[in-house]
């Protein structure tokens, strides 16, 4: 459903955005960079299943390099589902590790950002729910809101 006129997201509290991806550097070598497609789906399915891992949401953008934004409730959780041993990551990273070690077919990457309560904009017009519009709550921009700089002071 496109929500018509001029929107904001705002989420309760502090928030990740965790940002990761991965590049096909050999497109023809299906085989080197399907399972680490594969371990992301297994991924997102566990981190759904388990709401109280800290996943909120994600969004994905593909092309020779992939994008996926993800929001999460809070760095300790993005954390701590990285390092557990009996979650699908950290087995998923070692497999990578190891099959990717001597080639550059497939090459990943992630950026983290911790966001403060009131430190964050955006800005949504005759779009969908979207990105931080669908982790948090979408609000019609007022009379107050009008500009970015408003929008960081609400």
């Amino acid at each position: 459903m496109i929500n018509s006129g001029r929107f904001y997201a705002q989420i309760e509290g502090d928030f990740v955005i965790f940002l990761i991806g991965m590049r096909i550097n050999a497109p023809l070598k299906i085989h080197k960079w399907w399972p680490v497609a594969k371990a992301m789906g297994k991924m997102l399915k566990e981190l759904y299943a388990k709401p109280e891992l800290g996943l909120i949401h994600h969004e994905v953008g593909l092309g020779r390099t992939i994008i996926m934004v993800q929001y999460w409730r809070s760095l300790d959780q993005l954390m701590d589902y990285a390092t557990n041993k009996n979650q699908e990551h950290l087995p998923a990273w070692r497999a990578f590790n190891t099959a990717a070690k001597g080639n550059q077919d497939v090459g990943i990457w992630h950026e983290t950002y911790a966001i403060s309560k009131g430190h964050y904009e955006n800005i949504y017009a005759n779009m969908p729910a979207f990105g931080l519009g669908k982790a948090g709550i979408l609000a019609p921009v007022s009379s107050k809101g009008q500009s970015a700089r408003e929008r960081l002071q609400t």
